[in-house]
């Protein structure tokens, strides 16, 4: 176990913890703090990803990231089938169990809010935020298409390489507008990038892309508690699919951040945090 201290106001423990039979890194911040937020990060993606959000938080809200599956410093099952949405969510509860929370408001951004909508639609939580995130694809066939495409791309990782595949991944039109964050923060997303694995990237385009996914559209009459749906104004498809999603669901906002695109938290982590507080602090 490794302890670090940040000044007066911040501590953190960073662990791996057993959960299910595998290693799942996590970091807790600002420990024993009343009020309690779990981040879960995306695709190519780790814990790291909310150090500047993190930074911008209060002391009072303790702070639980996770390394998912096949990322980070998390185990990398060499079956995808471990990587499915409902085993993952089934990590998540046990987690949860084990460093004994049972009230607290859970964050996902993009693959990450899949999957905290995902466990939201089985279990309960105090309060959602789902950051440029869908519920998959219902129809059958845009779902047959997006597995098909996401087993290519997966088998890409394998064959080419870690490096090529972020070569690629970086210069998809859904991070276009990170091209105008600071250099020294591009270069630090793909370092970040760099650090994964093949088998794990992979793995998780087996298991848990939106093509093999179920749908939980249909789920979302049943999700009631506060839910907050946000979207960068340049990210034209997911402000379209909140937008779908804020009308299914009985007790959810939308908001739209301007100036940002699919990934709020990196372009503005400060808006995103303030945001965040709000959420968290905000008397029902």
């Amino acid at each position: 176990m490794d302890l670090y201290f940040e000044g007066a106001r911040l501590n953190l423990e960073s662990i791996n913890v057993n959960i299910r039979s595998i290693e799942m890194h996590i970091k807790r911040y600002n420990i024993g703090a009343k009020e309690k937020v779990v981040l879960l990060h995306g695709f190519t993606s780790s814990s790291s990803t909310w150090k500047d959000v993190i930074n911008f938080l209060p002391s009072d809200v303790e702070v639980l990231t996770v390394d998912l599956i096949g990322h980070g410093q998390t185990s990398k099952p060499s079956k995808h089938e471990r990587y499915y949405v409902e085993e993952q969510i089934e990590d998540l509860h046990a987690l949860f169990q084990q460093i004994q929370w049972t009230h607290f408001t859970l964050v996902g951004y993009s693959m990450g809010g899949r999957l905290a909508l995902a466990y939201a639609a089985k279990y309960p939580v105090d309060k959602l935020i789902l950051e440029s995130s869908s519920p998959g694809l219902a129809n059958v066939s845009e779902r047959l298409q997006r597995k098909q495409a996401d087993s290519l791309l997966a088998e890409r990782i394998i064959n080419e390489g870690i490096k090529s595949f972020v070569n690629y991944w970086e210069n998809i039109p859904l991070f276009h507008s990170q091209k105008s964050i600071p250099y020294e923060k591009q270069l630090a997303i793909r370092e970040e990038r760099l650090t994964q694995s093949e088998i794990g990237l992979s793995n998780s385009l087996k298991g848990f892309s939106t093509g093999v996914q179920t749908s939980y559209w249909d789920k979302l009459e049943q999700i009631t508690f506060p839910t907050l749906l946000l979207t960068g104004e340049l990210d034209q498809k997911f402000c379209e699919i909140a937008k779908q999603m804020a009308s299914y669901l009985p007790n959810a906002k939308w908001k739209v951040v301007t100036g940002v695109g699919h990934a709020i938290h990196v372009e503005n982590p400060e808006l995103f945090a303030t945001i965040v507080e709000e959420i968290i602090l905000k008397e029902d």
